[in-house]
């Protein structure tokens, strides 16, 4: 959880059940920040809360071990209303999850909200894909899109090259 009186930009990556496609954001994002020295706060969640406390997925740890990262570490945790002001942007990976976290938005907090792939220039209103229930070819899009969208979200709220 972010620190609400931090002054660093906060981004909360958020998907359904906090275990495939947000863990895979948080990490690209989390990347992209490191290889830019941006000093950042960042999380994921989800708005289910089915699996609070659980690891990611397999399929996307497996995902982020290719590209070099470990995921294994986070844990699954529900959205709460204190994230809409520890959180300076609370990002969604598709529309469900975006209208969810727009009825739970307390009233006059400071989280900005948008679509992950809203940072992509050209997929502006895109989902990402849910890829519980299929493949591997589903992470490999879910890791895809969020690395696209990662130096894109950076550039917007943390001023990165």
């Amino acid at each position: 959880m972010a620190d609400p009186s931090d002054p660093r930009p906060a981004v909360l990556f958020v998907c359904l059940g906090n275990i495939c496609r947000s863990p895979l954001a948080e990490a690209a994002f989390r990347a992209a920040a490191e290889r830019h020295g941006a000093d950042v706060q960042i999380d994921s969640a989800g708005t289910g809360n089915w699996h609070a406390g659980e690891p990611p997925d397999p399929r996307s740890r497996e995902m982020a071990r290719r590209h070099g990262l470990d995921i294994s570490g986070q844990r699954a945790r529900q959205v709460r209303a204190a994230d809409f002001e520890a959180f300076s942007h609370i990002v969604a990976m598709d529309h469900e999850n975006l209208a969810a976290l727009a009825r739970m938005r307390p009233e006059g907090a400071r989280a900005e909200l948008s679509l992950l792939l809203d940072h992509v220039p050209g997929r502006e209103g895109q989902a990402v894909g849910d890829p519980y229930y299929g493949g591997p070819e589903g992470f490999e899009r879910a890791w895809a899109d969020a690395d696209a969208a990662a130096e894109g979200l950076l550039r917007r709220i943390a001023g990165a090259a």
